[in-house]
């Protein structure tokens, strides 16, 4: 049976530590351990999102490569002695910010603190220190599995749904809303309640019809009544499926696009991609302006050339997306080109600069332009 990722990680978290969790924030621990609810498995959806490419997939074992050995046990010691949280904020905030976008980190954290009730700078200390629990704890069972990096890609992906059914409605609304994640798990949230319902009033039919057959005939026998009245329960519970196909416009297929990422198959989603193009983003409008001479754009060529595959990739995977959401992707990308594009007019302004990065920075110009007009 495979590990549940979300109890992987919770059970790390004793009351003992949420205790001091809300002390080095000064929160309640109930509201904590509420918040602490949603926030571990809204990161691990975000995690979900990164390892569902393959560059992704290799920066997120980057990522997790990084940690010392023991580095979660530390981590919780810290946690259990309530010393060194501004550290472990510092840490955590660092590796999520490089791992998501620090875009993504605002949107997060935006969410939860709505959601409940505190501010975004609360919630954003409570995400910077839960990003090394979740993510020691991701390391810890990738190793002791033996999994690789598409092993690795391959559980995230199996358990995206049941990771996204964890998110308290209120949370994913807030992030569904944003493009951050699908709304798989409202969805799956949603059916589930439609199915019980539905089972209900199946149940009360089948009391009905058995109590009319029992009137009319006493040779009807009874387990007859019982294949019908499962039979029934499983005609409803596939009806959530069937409306929904049957909602769909005659122009879209019947099945979602997919994209394999080792042996799992991922649906393709605007909530995919935006994790990505925000993450490719914020690395360039950290990068572009350390470009100050000849020597410096040189060194930031290999990061150019990463954010420029990972906008190949996104490019790639957003012909997958119905019109709807090229349009969604196509508006995030226009509302960051002007930013990008001065500060690459300004790094090609500097002297020794254009020889070396202008082929690689008109590259990557082309590929926002053309994500742009999706």
């Amino acid at each position: 049976m495979a590990t549940n990722l979300v109890q992987l990680v919770t059970q790390l978290l004793t009351p003992d530590m949420i205790t001091k969790i809300a002390a080095a924030l000064g929160l309640d621990s109930n509201l904590v351990q509420k918040m602490i609810a949603g926030a571990v498995p809204s990161l691990l959806a975000s995690v979900a999102d990164v390892a569902s490419t393959p560059t992704g997939a290799r920066q997120l074992t980057n990522t997790l490569s990084q940690q010392q050995p023991g580095s979660l046990d530390g981590v919780l010691a810290s946690l259990t002695q309530g010393s060194g949280a501004d550290a472990l904020m510092s840490t955590g905030s660092r590796m999520l910010s490089g791992l998501f976008g620090g875009g993504a980190l605002d949107t997060m954290s935006q969410a939860i603190g709505e959601s409940s009730g505190v501010s975004k700078s609360s919630a954003n200390s409570l995400l910077s220190m839960l990003g090394p629990v979740v993510l020691g704890a991701l390391g810890r069972h990738a190793s002791s599995a033996g999994l690789d990096t598409n092993g690795l890609a391959s559980l995230l992906t199996s358990q995206k749904r049941q990771i996204a059914a964890a998110i308290p409605s209120g949370i994913a609304d807030r992030l569904t809303a944003t493009g951050l994640i699908d709304d798989a798990g409202e969805s799956l949230r949603s059916g589930a309640a439609t199915a019980s319902a539905a089972a209900g009033r199946m149940s009360a039919a089948g009391s009905q019809a058995a109590a009319r057959a029992s009137g009319t005939t006493a040779q009807w026998p009874y387990w007859l009544l019982g294949v019908a009245v499962l039979a029934g329960l499983a005609w409803y519970a596939m009806g959530p499926q069937r409306e929904t196909v049957a909602e769909l416009p005659r122009s879209a297929p019947v099945q979602p696009a997919t994209t394999t990422v080792g042996a799992a198959p991922t649906d393709i989603t605007v909530g995919n991609l935006t994790g990505r193009v925000n993450s490719s983003v914020d690395s360039l409008k950290s990068l572009l302006p350390s470009i100050k001479d000849a020597a410096s754009a040189q060194s930031a060529l290999p990061k150019l050339q990463e954010a420029t595959n990972q906008l190949s990739e996104v490019n790639q995977l957003a012909g997958k997306l119905n019109p709807e959401g090229r349009s969604a992707l196509a508006k995030l990308i226009a509302a960051a080109m002007p930013t990008i594009n001065e500060m690459c007019e300004k790094a090609l302004a500097t002297p020794g600069v254009g020889p070396v990065a202008k082929p690689m920075i008109d590259e990557l110009r082309g590929k926002l332009d053309a994500l742009s007009r999706a």
